[in-house]
């Protein structure tokens, strides 16, 4: 008996201790799990969105406004927006890790996060094909892997079935991400990448900034074939009726002013494609009106 015990206790020293889970976010940091997270707070619509898809959905512990999809996730408690959200109230919610977005989260406040020792991963997908890594990333930090590297396939395959859009003549595109002030989207922008992916030309995708502000004299010297429009937070189909005072443009001329769903061309998640595939059928619709 003695010695049975010896050995069972020599074999328990030898069996090695569970390895932290290591995944690196998009700044380059690493963050470090001692398991798959059980609670999550997200701090970007996107990212509760994604999460979900993912498959880890139920760990969601706390999100912020306008995290409105899928349904289940308007039953998360709110610790305020995007740009403020409350530290108390995310710290009493005792999450194992908070998904934070680069460049939407006030910087100072995600440093406030990890100074109270909170797991944070930083998301920043800028390219489409970053919505297949973020939804894989985030099925290694809850472990669910299988839901997520499906998800993350299926979104891959209708990537590459829109991909033929891009070899298309192209069509200059003005995209009004806000009205006033008027302000569009730049190279790191990922919707500069869905209207490359459609055959488009971003008349500023040369600009660096994610938004930049430009002036509706910029855009009447562009003379964009397409102007495409949709909001923050809401639908402002409206703002299309603005630009039809200025008849000279290409785009008013031939009738190209196009209004899609902020909700699926606007959030980085599996929902971006079905925006994509919106937006490449009005470019297509834009090819189609020109002269002969």
């Amino acid at each position: 008996m003695r010695f049975a015990l010896t050995l069972f206790l020599s074999l328990a020293c030898t069996v090695p201790a569970r390895a932290d889970l290591v995944v690196r976010d998009d700044t380059g940091q690493e963050v470090r799990l001692k398991a798959p997270a059980r609670r999550i707070v997200t701090l970007a619509p996107h990212a509760a969105e994604s999460l979900f898809a993912a498959g880890a959905g139920d760990r969601l512990v706390g999100t912020v406004s306008f995290s409105d999809y899928p349904e289940a996730a308007r039953k998360v408690p709110v610790v305020g927006s995007y740009d403020r959200f409350d530290l108390e109230a995310i710290a009493a919610l005792k999450p194992d890790l908070v998904i934070a977005w680069q460049s939407g989260n006030p910087p100072a406040q995600v440093e406030r996060l990890k100074a109270l020792g909170l797991p944070v991963f930083v998301q920043q997908p800028n390219r489409l094909e970053d919505v297949a890594g973020q939804l894989e990333a985030l099925g290694r930090l809850a472990g669910t892997e299988p839901q997520a590297n499906a998800a993350a396939a299926r979104f891959r395959e209708r990537l590459a079935a829109l991909r033929a859009y891009s070899a298309k003549p192209p069509v200059r595109v003005f995209y009004q991400v806000w009205k006033s002030p008027l302000m569009t989207v730049g190279a790191p922008q990922i919707i500069s990448d869905v209207i490359r992916l459609c055959g488009g030309d971003n008349v500023f995708g040369k600009l660096p900034q994610m938004a930049p502000a430009i002036s509706v004299e910029a855009v009447l010297e562009a003379d964009p074939e397409a102007i495409v429009v949709s909001g923050m937070g809401q639908n402002n189909p409206e703002w299309l009726d603005d630009w039809r005072r200025w008849k000279n443009l290409t785009a008013v001329r031939r009738d190209n002013l196009f209004f899609i769903n902020p909700q699926l061309i606007q959030r980085h998640t599996p929902r971006i494609l079905e925006g994509a595939q919106a937006l490449c059928t009005d470019l297509d619709l834009a090819r189609s009106r020109r002269r002969p």
